[in-house]
């Protein structure tokens, strides 16, 4: 299995996931253009797209949905309530929508795709946990208010978490952004801070997770050293060394990050796209 985000952030957000021929997109938050660019630096052709999953229809998780639909024959699978806004906003995706229900899974050819729901301020939001016929398992948990047992559930045990680590609290509070904005970052249906999302990559890690990305960094209210240092602290109360034990990286806001190579469980190698020089 190989996964790579092509961007994580405020601005857009989207992941490639590969396993064996079958190709899945997580999210779909940026430039049609940019998505089939990087699929094509990675080695794939944009018709090898086997399916695009939508976590839920905030702009910065759909943008480039459109264009994707004119260009691409590939069924979109979201919650009944996104899709019904997406189809409202997208009038071409009729014909094309695949409805998932939040707590269940589909079978894409060579992965299971299993959903969950999410604490959002969006229609029926829902985190993805997917695991490939090699037994590998990725799992995708932004965009929550808090820290669900569905979530925890979902993270547990898999080889790589995209985990939330939206915010510094002190920085929102501090910060310039209006009152209401503030409640909506903190409240329940807004985004993970720092220290709970480092919360999560401890549970995870804790469980077998080898390779942690820290995922939709606020440009206003965070930084990746912050980010990576509150779970780095976090980590290490378990005893766990994030330079020694683990993967431990965050994901780029707004270009392609690292492409990471799953072989069987619990086995990770990084490998260089062709911007990117690495070692295996």
């Amino acid at each position: 299995m190989e996964f790579c985000t092509l961007a994580s952030g405020s601005s857009g957000n989207a992941a490639l996931l590969r396993c064996g021929k079958t190709t899945i997109l997580l999210d779909a938050g940026i430039s049609a253009r940019r998505i089939t660019t990087a699929m094509k630096a990675l080695g794939m052709a944009p018709d090898d797209l086997t399916g695009i999953f939508i976590t839920h229809e905030h702009s910065d998780h759909i943008s480039g949905l459109a264009t994707l639909a004119k260009q691409l024959q590939v069924p979109v699978y979201a919650t009944a309530p996104t899709l019904h806004i997406l189809c409202q906003k997208i009038p071409m995706l009729q014909g094309r929508c695949r409805e998932i229900y939040p707590g269940r899974g589909v079978e894409l050819e060579e992965v299971f795709v299993h959903s969950f729901p999410t604490s959002h301020d969006a229609a029926c939001s829902v985190g993805y946990r997917v695991t490939g016929n090699d037994g590998c398992i990725v799992t995708l948990a932004t965009d929550l208010g808090y820290l669900s047992q569905s979530v925890k559930r979902a993270a547990q045990g898999c080889d790589l978490l995209v985990c939330e680590t939206n915010h510094d609290e002190d920085w929102v509070r501090t910060g310039p952004y209006p009152y209401h904005l503030k409640q909506r970052v903190l409240g329940d249906y807004g985004h993970l801070s720092n220290e709970v999302g480092a919360e999560l990559a401890t549970m995870a890690v804790e469980s077998g997770t080898r390779t942690v990305l820290l995922a939709h960094l606020s440009s206003e209210n965070n930084t990746p050293a912050r980010a990576r240092q509150v779970a780095e602290l976090r980590l290490s109360y378990s005893g766990i060394d994030a330079q020694r034990d683990i993967t431990l990286a965050v994901a780029p806001k707004k270009e392609m990050g690292a492409v990471y190579q799953l072989h069987h469980r619990g086995e990770v190698c990084q490998f260089p796209t062709r911007e990117q020089v690495a070692v295996c």
